[in-house]
């Protein structure tokens, strides 16, 4: 039974028990009073409801926190490690690597699975090391040789297996280029069965060309050989077009033929005999073999599309082909093939002769659009079309046969006109300049060029001749209409002309205004002026930039320059006169104007040609000297006045040259000779 004293303090402590629980209740029930009142806010009069009884949108109030001591989590303190009883922890971590240890480590895996990937990474790897000797420039011949010879010794037996290697074939590259014969014929030996899987590898490909630069007639023979019935295959392989490419500038006239005729008939590829005639010519070829036009078609159409459609139109031999295709297909066949070269496609093309011949028909032949595609095509790429020789001749061709100047000029003659000087002074940058002073010109492009710039396609040319004489017939039509209906009548064919999309050889604009807009309107002239004003000694002396001097101070054929550059003109007949009229020099290394070769003879035909310079020239630069220049090539410039054709001209020397004539120092021989070839 429980004392009486220890029953009053449990009821005593009973009591202070309710008491507190009582207090918290009451404290707890004050705090979510307050947090009622600040949580509550009060209604602004745009959250009121509205006279229609719809609820306004309530502003956004950022809202106010209470703190609340039951979110908050009970701090948990971190339990400490034990720790053995050496003082260590219990787990022991491993100390990490270095950053050249993780780089050594990752090698050796590196190479551990090259070894399990490649059989001969080893002997690769001495191949390396031999090959980074023997490719030095300053490594004497003998201790090449003895690399070489080790090299290829190594390899023996395993060419084929290695030459498809990155390294391997590198290595194999600078064996074949600094061997013996014999060592290059056991290597050529080990690679012959293997060649056209070689010729489709990207490394090997490499080792291939090298071996052809490097093969005898006989090796090269059987290569070629080799490829017989696979010429097209490969052609559409973008590597292996690229051996094939080489095969044919490698061989020679017999040679090319072969892998040519195999493109051209099924027949031809089969039988090796039919191949070996004389006939170069795709029409020669068929008439002498009695093949059927219309099967050669076909498959010289299966053949060049699928090539057509990759885009692999960098190689000689495809350009060949297209030519002598082009020569005998339809109207049909000849667009279609002509509209997938015009544009973008047709820059890669004109960097050889066939390849520009086939770029020069397409802006002859093709439409007003194909012709601005293939002109678009060659943006930021004029400057390099320019400076090369066939390129050269598609740039003369467009500018004397697109009839959208407006398009020229931004493209074309913009881009010339930021490299003027350089291009007068070479020799295939200054051909669109002089075709558009003097356009087709023999003395500037060879005959063959002039053939290449005339040329046409026999089954479009007759279209074109259809159509040029119903547009003959109508304008004679037309010649009887009288008055106002005449003018409207001009205009509706000049309006139907503009929007047609038919192909007219040359283009429909009258060539003189076109060269109008192209140099004068474009300001092209007037930049030709300018410079040829401050190069005048430079481009007197130059063998190529004497030409456009030439032409740009005669005004250009037919005079186009003088109208409206008439003292521009003046101004560089006078600075010409004035070179002219410096004194001789005593330097040994220097000649004057009239003693060099080529000035001298580019001043002889202005006088010839343009009596206004004449007239400046003898004023300022010959008038009282003539005695000083009536010995070497300067005498050639003094016999000019005598022969020109101008009464003025040979009246303002007369006094002066007749006792140089009767006294001996000018040769009345030479003046008759000068005669004869003037």
């Amino acid at each position: 039974m429980a004392k009486p004293c220890e029953t009053n303090k449990r009821e005593g402590k009973k009591g202070e028990r309710e008491e507190t629980e009582l207090e918290l209740c009451t404290t707890m029930a004050a705090h979510k009073e307050d947090g009622k009142k600040l949580n509550k806010r009060k209604q602004s009069p745009a959250s009121k409801p509205g006279r229609d009884g719809t609820a306004t949108k309530k502003p956004k109030f950022g809202s106010s926190k209470v703190d609340d001591k039951k979110g908050k989590k009970p701090f948990k303190p971190v339990k400490k490690h034990a720790k053995s009883s050496h003082g260590e922890d219990s787990k022991q971590t491993k100390e990490p690597l270095s950053k050249r240890e993780l780089r050594i480590e990752a090698k050796e895996l590196a190479e551990a699975r090259k070894k399990r990937r490649k059989r001969h990474y080893t002997l690769e790897q001495e191949l390396a090391k031999l090959w980074e000797k023997m490719r030095q420039r300053n490594i004497a011949k003998e201790d090449r040789s003895k690399l070489i010879s080790e090299a290829i010794q190594k390899m023996k037996g395993k060419i084929p297996e290695i030459a498809t290697s990155h390294v391997s074939s590198r290595v194999l590259q600078t064996c074949v280029k600094y061997c013996s014969q014999t060592e290059r014929d056991v290597v050529f030996g080990e690679l012959r069965p293997h060649f056209l899987n070689f010729a489709c590898n990207p490394y090997a490909v490499h080792l291939v060309k090298k071996m052809l630069d490097s093969a005898s007639k006989k090796q090269l023979g059987d290569f070629i050989s080799s490829l017989r019935g696979q010429v097209a295959s490969l052609l559409r392989h973008m590597v292996g077009s690229v051996v094939v490419e080489h095969a044919y500038q490698a061989g020679n006239g017999t040679q090319r033929q072969e892998l040519l005729l195999e493109l051209y008939s099924t027949e031809l590829q089969l039988f090796k005999d039919l191949s070996l005639i004389k006939e170069s010519r795709l029409v020669d070829v068929i008439a002498k073999l009695n093949l059927q036009k219309s099967s050669v078609l076909r498959h010289m159409t299966s053949v060049i599309q699928p090539i057509l459609e990759k885009g692999i139109v960098d190689h000689s031999i495809l350009h060949r082909v297209l030519i002598e295709y082009l020569s005998i297909a339809d109207k049909f066949s000849a667009a279609d093939v002509l509209e997938q070269l015009s544009g973008p496609l047709l820059v890669r093309m004109i960097h050889t002769k066939d390849g520009s011949r086939i770029g020069m028909l397409c802006v002859k032949h093709g439409s007003a659009k194909e012709r601005k595609k293939i002109v678009k095509g060659m943006k930021s790429h004029i400057l390099k079309i320019a400076y090369d020789q066939y390129g050269s001749l598609v740039l003369a061709c467009i500018c004397s046969t697109v009839d959208d100047t407006k398009l020229l000029t931004k493209i074309v003659i913009r881009e010339l006109q930021t490299s003027l000087k350089e291009l007068v002074l070479d020799k295939n940058g200054r051909r669109p300049i002089l075709q558009l002073l003097h356009p087709d010109c023999s003395r500037y492009f060879s005959p063959d060029e002039m053939a290449s710039l005339n040329s046409s396609i026999s089954s479009l040319s007759a279209k074109v001749g259809s159509e040029s004489k119903s547009i003959g017939e109508e304008k004679t039509e037309t010649n009887e209409i009288s008055g106002d209906e005449e003018n409207d009548v001009k205009e509706d064919t000049m309006a139907e002309g503009d929007e047609t999309e038919d192909p007219v050889e040359g283009g429909k604009k009258d060539p003189l205004t076109r060269r109008q807009e192209l140099l004068l309107e474009s300001g092209l002239a007037e930049s030709l002026v300018d410079v040829c004003t401050e190069n005048v000694e430079e481009m007197l002396r130059s063998n190529f930039g004497k030409e456009v001097l030439y032409e740009v101070a005669t005004g250009g054929s037919g005079g186009i320059l003088f109208p409206s550059l008439g003292e521009k003109l003046n101004t560089l007949h006078e600075t010409i006169a004035a070179v002219a009229a410096e004194s001789k020099s005593e330097e040994p290394g220097k000649e004057h104007v009239f003693e060099n070769f080529h000035s001298s003879r580019t001043i002889r035909k202005l006088v010839l040609d343009s009596p206004g310079f004449a007239a400046i020239l003898w004023k300022n630069a010959l008038k009282g000297k003539c005695s000083l220049w009536a010995q070497g090539h300067s005498s050639k410039v003094i016999h000019a006045f005598l022969d020109s054709t101008d009464d003025k001209v040979r009246n303002l020397a007369k006094k002066e040259l007749q006792p140089l004539l009767k006294d001996g120092v000018l040769k009345v021989s030479e003046h008759k000779e000068a005669t004869k070839k003037a």
